[in-house]
């Protein structure tokens, strides 16, 4: 399996790693990276490859196989690719990155202030959202959102990490929001994301990338809250 590097640091921007195996469609598998495989609403990460030696490969986006855990480096079109074996730079795209970290930190942070279970999301680097199973439609205002969301932006709190067993998981259920996509299993322990002192602001499982403090986040507003069904509300933020 390709150790994750941006599990344990997500500020990471380059790693130096070896070809473990270019598949049939021409994905690329490393020994380790720095690239996000798309998962949780969370594009995969975009950057290059340089190969020892010499050339270079365009990235286009990174994803899982079919088997939900080999990480496939997706070449761009007419991308060169480096031979199984070999060693490469895996350079992250970070001005994709980087608000992506940003804009997951936020999504949590309205997820703590919408005390509904969450049924999808997706997050893009400008606007994002989360789709709530909302049984009173006035419990969510627009613009006491957004206040409420930068208060808690400003206040700079810091955004942690701690692992738990799968047995501790399903043992407190109500850490997971999401009505249909559960956390992955299998792995044996899973990454609780804490906002606030020992998660006193936020606290679920999480396997994406996020800032270290919520100062980091910048302002932000909540643009629309739509109605997409007899329950369910999606509420959309961007960047202010």
């Amino acid at each position: 399996m390709t150790e994750q590097l941006y599990r344990t640091d997500a500020y990471l921007r380059d790693c130096t790693a070896h070809v473990l195996a270019v598949n049939e469609r021409g994905g690329i598998v490393l020994d380790r990276t720095v690239f996000y495989a798309a998962a949780g609403g969370q594009p995969g990460d975009k950057g290059v490859l340089e190969a020892d030696g010499g050339g270079s490969c365009a990235i286009a986006t990174t994803v899982f196989d079919a088997d939900k855990r080999t990480i496939v480096h997706v070449p761009a079109e007419g991308g060169l690719r480096p031979a199984p074996g070999q060693g490469v730079r895996a350079s992250l795209d970070w001005g994709f990155r980087a608000p992506l970290m940003r804009m997951h930190t936020c999504l949590h942070l309205l997820c703590s202030l919408v005390p509904f279970p969450v049924t999808g999301g997706q997050v893009n680097p400008d606007d994002s959202r989360l789709d709530f199973d909302i049984d009173d439609p006035s419990a969510v205002d627009k613009d006491k959102l957004t206040a409420a969301l930068n208060a808690l932006i400003a206040a700079d709190h810091p955004v942690t990490e701690h692992w738990i067993t799968e047995a501790e998981l399903e043992a407190s259920p109500g850490l997971v929001r999401t009505m249909e996509a559960k956390p992955p299993k299998g792995g044996g322990r899973m990454r609780l994301v804490l906002i606030g002192e020992n998660g006193a602001v936020d606290m679920q499982p999480c396997g994406g990338t996020h800032v270290k403090h919520t100062g980091e986040i910048g302002r932000v507003a909540v643009t629309k809250i739509e109605k997409k069904g007899k329950l369910n509300r999606r509420i959309r933020v961007s960047f202010a």
